[in-house]
């Protein structure tokens, strides 16, 4: 951004390449209408990210969940996709410059691909960017912790913020990681598909009930015969067959997903 000369830019990208930030120390007489005049380079200084112990553990455990993370900088896509690979996350090496990318969603959604990284990103492309993902048919979680990601946060599905982060993505999040760790996102997932898998078991049971019940009343109505059930034994029926298996069901801790979908999956567990 702040300059073209072609020795500066190539060390920059030498830097890059092995992960690191590069910034650009220099000596402007002014700044008019974005650009800087008669800039004298002094020096370059790079910066190193520290890959945190955990976080090839995470990748792997959102791989197996089939769950597909991208990532979207304001940094050199060189450099966060070099960042990435440490990390360990897959097709890290799969990075687009943002600068590239058109400024609608209907267009947006032919050009994501499978990039994995996105580089050089402003705050409104990533929130076209979620909602590319979205009109793909993705259910998408967007994890952030400044004012930049707002916009982002706000639209996804599921808007997660850092404790130390900005306040405005605080206020706008679903859900804020006290202990600002992306590796805490296994616990969320975790816990959002035992309540689901809980839900369902119950919501099975709930319909099987119903079900038979409609059956004979159905069938006993029709051969003009008295219900075989008093509300007294059905109240017992409903405390021993329903209310205390719900009670036991809540208490799993499975975090198995079908992929039927919720509605069919639940139909088809109740029906006979």
């Amino acid at each position: 951004f702040l300059t073209d000369n072609k020795e500066i830019l190539d060390q920059v990208s030498g830097y890059s390449e092995f992960g690191l930030r590069v910034l650009l120390l220099g000596e402007a007489d002014y700044l008019e209408e974005g650009h800087y005049h008669s800039l004298t380079p002094v020096c370059l200084i790079t910066i190193s990210d520290i890959i945190k112990e955990d976080a090839h553990d995470t990748f792997d455990y959102f791989k197996s969940q089939g769950v597909s993370i991208k990532v979207l900088s304001g940094d050199n896509p060189l450099t966060v996709s070099r960042v990435c690979t440490l990390a360990g996350l897959d097709n890290a090496n799969n990075y687009m410059d943002a600068s590239t990318l058109p400024d609608t969603v209907e267009e947006m959604k032919q050009v994501l691909g499978e990039t994995c990284v996105f580089g050089r990103v402003k705050p409104e492309q990533k929130q076209l960017i979620i909602k590319a993902f979205q009109e793909n048919g993705h259910v998408v979680g967007m994890v952030g912790d400044g004012v930049n990601d707002v916009l982002a946060i706000k639209d996804a599905d599921c808007g997660i913020a850092m404790a130390n982060g900005a306040d405005a993505a605080k206020q706008v999040a679903h859900i804020v990681l006290l202990d600002s760790n992306f590796s805490s996102m296994k616990e969320i997932v975790n816990e959002g598909r035992v309540i689901i898998a809980n839900i369902e078991k119950v919501s099975s049971l709930y319909l099987t009930k119903t079900i038979y019940s409609t059956i004979l009343s159905l069938i006993f109505g029709f051969l003009c015969l008295t219900y075989p059930f008093t509300p007294f034994q059905l109240s017992l029926i409903s405390g021993m067959a329903i209310g205390l298996p719900s009670f036991i069901i809540t208490l799993e801790h499975d975090t198995t997903m079908n992929s039927k979908g919720f509605l069919t999956h639940v139909i088809h567990t109740a029906l006979p």
